[in-house]
């Protein structure tokens, strides 16, 4: 089975009456993921018995009409701590790690009665565009493995995109969900810095870190992303504003009848490939075709965005990743014979090569004879990259741009130029500079392999970044094409 032409109101309809159970349900998702992992390697670990034995309690108890998520199975990015299983994060360092408490996205999906089916691969730590940098092995493009499917939550995104999952939960740093949602051909989001909990989150970087959802459509990310927002008294950068219930409030092609949408000029540069570039104009034409007025508009800092990135991001990893140090918990050298090795040889044995390179740029960046020269420049530029949306803001209610240059490259391709594979993210980190909403929605497909449109919103609007993006779905085709894999069924 696959998930293609459902989604999770239509399956939960076929739970509540009784077409299929819980359990079968689970199963078969079970037996799916096995099917492709061969050619995609998405998931670290399959939570097999657990999956089925809380499948079986879903069954035993029954499922009522407004418990949605009751007995759905849904994956989780590896980097998110699920009690009692282990969350390895991709790294060495985390292997044999299980964590004794759930990350606050995972209650709240526990008090709706979720299906945990499995964790899925990531770029260790969650530093990379490409899912190569997980210690366990890349994982793959479903539309053509040999191709990359994005980062870092490329696990979350081939699972989507095979068919197997009706959504995978993956954190957005730089556009770790957003990317691989557009080079899979599912809708990835972020919402507002805030509106979601980081608790439980193995942190990159503090200031960036997101939780989003990879999913088979539009609606399906709006009624997921209502149920994992909202306060959290462990996270005081959480927000308390009221949390709407984004799926109800979708629209048909009237709720885009008046709305101002800005093209940044800096987004459409020659540097986009001329299919993606079309793929963005067409949409543009069908937004004035249902009443949307559009204009280009300029966010003038945007060549900044990743030098910036790299310098502030990196330098939270740094401090963030002191706390594995040989001692407390994680990966231990063998053979260290005094304090000093522990700490030298626990981590060189314990991270991967990225997670080193960005350690050492961030320890670097907040040196005494660098932190005013590079991390104080860049946090201003940061602030003049937030303001250059909040003037365009304005005047407008949405910016719509490209998510990505191009469609995925190959698997090796980039991982000997780490600038060049950084440059990956340059459409992607300004909305996470800025905290805003972002949404890519499937827009269009070069080389066979597919390609997203970028909605960014106003602060905590994710109802208009939804409804715009649920508009363009219902008017377009792309999201009901599919790869076709071996031992799909």
């Amino acid at each position: 089975m696959n998930f293609f032409d459902k989604d999770l109101q239509q399956v939960h309809e076929d739970l509540v009456n009784k077409k299929v159970s819980a359990k079968e349900l689970t199963q078969a998702v079970i037996d799916n993921i096995k099917n492709h992992e061969e050619q995609l390697h998405a998931f670290l670990r399959v939570n097999e018995a657990e999956a089925l034995a809380a499948a079986e309690k879903v069954d035993e108890e029954g499922i009522k009409d407004d418990q949605l998520l009751a007995g759905i199975p849904l994956a989780v990015k590896d980097n998110i701590l699920t009690d009692g299983i282990t969350t390895t994060a991709a790294s060495k360092m985390l292997e044999h790690f299980k964590p004794v408490y759930d990350a606050t996205v995972i209650s709240k999906l526990k008090e709706q009665r979720f299906i945990n089916v499995g964790k899925t691969n990531l770029d260790e730590f969650a530093m990379g565009s490409s899912t190569e940098n997980s210690a366990f092995g890349p994982t793959h493009n479903p539309w053509n493995t040999d191709y990359v499917p994005g980062g870092s939550s490329g696990g979350s995104g081939a699972a989507v995109g095979a068919g197997e999952v009706l959504g995978a939960l993956g954190t957005d740093t730089g556009g770790s969900v957003r990317m691989p949602g557009s080079l899979n051909g599912v809708v990835g989001s972020k919402p507002t810095y805030g509106r979601v909990s980081r608790y439980g989150i193995v942190a990159f970087g503090s200031s960036f870190d997101q939780v989003g959802w990879l999913t088979q459509n539009v609606k399906d990310n709006a009624y997921l992303t209502s149920v994992i927002s909202g306060h959290d008294e462990h996270d005081m950068t959480s927000s308390d504003r009221e949390v709407p219930d984004f799926a109800s409030g979708l629209n048909d092609s009237t709720s885009v009848k008046g709305l101002r949408i800005g093209l940044p000029k800096e987004y459409m540069t020659d540097a986009i490939s001329p299919a993606v570039r079309k793929g963005i104009e067409d949409a543009a034409k069908l937004y004035e075709s249902l009443g949307a007025t559009l204009d280009e508009v300029s966010l003038p800092h945007t060549e900044d965005g990743i030098p910036v990135y790299y310098i502030l991001a990196t330098a939270e990893a740094s401090s963030n990743l002191g706390r594995y140090d040989g001692i407390r918990y994680g990966f231990r050298a063998a053979d260290a014979k005094n304090i000093d090795d522990v700490y030298v040889k626990s981590r060189s044995e314990g991270f991967g090569p990225e997670v080193k390179r960005r350690i050492m740029l961030g320890t670097f960046a907040l040196s005494a004879g660098s932190y005013d020269a590079y991390f104080m420049q860049a946090a201003k530029v940061r602030r003049m990259m937030a303001n250059d949306f909040v003037d365009v803001f304005k005047n407008y209610d949405l910016i719509m741009a490209p998510m990505g240059t191009d469609v995925a490259f190959k698997l090796g391709s980039e991982t000997q130029d780490p600038t060049q594979m950084y440059m990956n993210d340059i459409l992607s980190v300004p909305a996470n500079m800025a905290g805003l909403p972002s949404m890519s929605v499937p827009a269009g497909f070069s080389k066979g392999l597919p390609f997203g449109m970028q909605l960014i919103g106003k602060p905590f609007d994710e109802q208009t970044m939804f409804n715009a993006g649920y508009v363009f779905e219902q008017n377009t085709d792309y999201h009901k094409q599919h790869p076709q894999l071996g031992g799909q069924n």
